[in-house]
């Protein structure tokens, strides 16, 4: 259903099934399709309360229909992921689109999202199925092992999968070996066995620095 043309458009086929899309994502379509903006930055009654508290204006759209649809969002690249009832953490300015059938909510995640300003939780998607998320330049996926964990500099970190612990050290960050550092910084570790997405550039925040 999800497939990429070059490596900044999602081209979804459907067949009278849905998507849900970052909305304004959509650049194309062939075919008969239907629009529904729906609230995003999860589902339900806990979803409400977060987007209340953290301020978070996700705004997703459902398209349901027979054809083809075309997204991009600022020619990011796009990185599709398949989910096996399995859970993927994305931030959710990094999330394109996911299949209609995919459950979306939202995880606390502490510090961190407190002090890039995204708001104190991240994006769920679980379920059986494919998801589109976005990235500043081509994602890296690096391998998190019960021997190898995974030190990530939070202005990079995309998104997470698999059986991952996920703690903050202060203290030292990335910035502070190039002399940019200011106040207290951190970073983000990953303990366990999963996989880590990360881009090549650091988002337009105070990124490791409280």
């Amino acid at each position: 259903m999800f497939r990429l043309q070059g490596s900044k458009v999602l081209a979804v086929d459907m067949t009278g099934d849905a998507v849900k899309a970052k909305n304004g994502s959509m650049v194309a379509y062939d075919g008969q399709m239907a629009f529904k903006k729906l609230s995003g930055g999860g589902e339900g009654v806990r979803g409400m309360v977060t987007r209340r508290i953290t301020g978070e204006q996700m705004t997703v759209m459902e398209v349901r229909g027979q054809g083809t649809c075309w997204f991009a969002d600022r020619a990011s690249e796009i990185n599709l992921v398949s989910l096996q009832g399995d859970k993927l953490y994305v931030e959710s300015s990094n999330l394109l689109a996911t299949d209609g059938g995919l459950r979306t909510g939202t995880s606390f995640t502490g510090m961190r999202g407190a002090s890039q300003g995204n708001g104190l939780f991240t994006t769920t998607v679980e379920g059986h199925g494919q998801a589109a998320i976005m990235s500043d330049g081509p994602a890296v996926v690096l391998r998190v092992s019960p021997q190898f964990p995974l030190s990530v500099d939070p202005g990079a970190y995309v998104a997470h999968q698999g059986n991952l612990r996920q703690s903050f050290q202060s203290g030292v960050t990335f910035r502070t070996f190039m002399g940019e550092g200011g106040g207290e910084a951190f970073q983000i570790r990953f303990e366990g066995d999963g996989l880590v997405y990360v881009q090549p550039s650091e988002r337009n925040t105070v990124a490791g620095d409280v």
